[in-house]
């Protein structure tokens, strides 16, 4: 089976040489330390370095500014605690990241969907929303967005942190693979706008950069919210791992995980374009698909009549998978969509993949 469809980091990638000598380390040097409990916010050296990250890409942090979580979805998950009550309505680009929905439905919201095109969230359409709903909170992955890729461009951000501002909603952006570009030029985050500044809170992860497994992300939010998520992950787990936490700390300090990243992101644009020098022959006449500039997706419309979700039996017995578009829709769905992960195959599988999808159509 050669699948397209998990949204994983490549493992052969993983820097598994630099993070166990950080570990070792880390026992070598503070092993009680690293073995007790600690403090809700934060291992403060992961904290300085994470901040200090953020600082050289335009955003600037100081550590308190900040909360380790398990995980971005921790941190979605802990905003939603703090901030959504049920019936409340949670605006979100449509389709949106499926684990988000996923969130806001167990915590009773009233996900409203914001129209998209192929450039992301369209401010008109948000603007008219914002208008007639009393919303909460705007839940966005702005840069190479799950599932379509789409970058959302500096005018729009600017355009969201107006609407955000005016109307008085939160704004959640996630970036998870926002270090993952291969071409063009790094748009500024939205929490950097001062316009929404006091009402924006990011999310950051070392998931896609270091390693899932370690389960470490980052909240950054204005203090009161971000005290009101410190109290909701007590309730929770109390803190984040102290040793994963500090052998994070520990690789960001006697390795350059910039040059690893480099590396990442190398291997993946050559993965990216494999995929999009092979799709024109393995999908019928009339598909359209995007071309992110990072991250892990590639977005694909079939034509009229196709039914992505069907097909999938079919290309699943061709021994090749994708993800059916649909289910990341909160409105009406487009079942011809489909998402496709190139990061998990080398140049010379996607190939081979592709062709077995092309037998899915024939």
């Amino acid at each position: 089976m050669i699948s397209f469809a998990g949204g994983l980091p490549a493992p052969e990638l993983f820097d598994i040489t630099g993070i166990r000598a950080a570990y070792d380390r880390v026992l070598a040097e503070i092993p009680r330390q690293a073995l007790q409990y600690s403090t809700t916010e934060g291992d403060p050296e992961l904290r300085t370095a994470v901040a200090d990250r953020l600082t050289d890409r335009g955003l600037p942090t100081d550590a308190d500014d900040l909360l380790i979580t398990t995980g971005s979805q921790q941190a979605l998950t802990l905003l939603t605690t703090a901030l959504v009550e049920p019936g409340g309505v949670v605006l979100v680009e449509d389709p949106c990241y499926l684990a988000a929905l996923q969130t806001f439905a167990f915590a009773g919201a009233r996900v409203v969907p914001v129209p998209t095109d192929d450039q992301g969230l369209i401010p008109a359409a948000l603007e008219e929303i914002a208008a007639r709903e009393k919303a909460t909170l705007l839940y966005i992955i702005p840069t190479f967005q799950n599932p379509t890729g789409r970058t959302l461009p500096a005018e729009r951000r600017a355009a969201v942190a107006e609407a955000a501002a005016r109307h008085g909603f939160w704004i959640v952006e996630d970036d998870p693979y926002g270090e993952l570009r291969y071409d063009g030029e790094r748009v500024p985050s939205i929490a950097a706008d001062p316009t929404a500044a006091d009402r924006t809170v990011l999310l950051g992860s070392f998931s896609k950069v270091m390693a899932p497994g370690l389960r470490l992300g980052f909240l950054r939010a204005p203090a009161g919210l971000r005290r009101a998520c410190v109290i909701a992950k007590q309730a929770a787990d109390l803190h984040t791992s102290s040793i994963d936490q500090a052998a994070a700390a520990r690789y960001l300090r006697d390795s350059d995980l910039d040059a690893h990243v480099a590396g990442m992101r190398a291997a993946y644009q050559e993965r990216r374009d494999a995929m999009l020098e092979g799709l024109p022959a393995a999908l019928p006449e009339g598909s359209r698909w995007n071309r992110p500039e990072g991250g892990m997706f590639i977005w694909v419309n079939l034509p009229d009549g196709h039914d992505a979700t069907a097909l999938l039996r079919t290309a699943i017995g061709h021994e090749v998978a994708y993800v059916p578009g649909a289910p990341f829709f909160s409105g009406e769905p487009d079942p011809g969509s489909v998402r496709l992960s190139f990061t998990t195959h080398s140049a010379e599988e996607i190939g081979e993949g592709l062709r077995r999808l092309a037998k899915t159509f024939a």
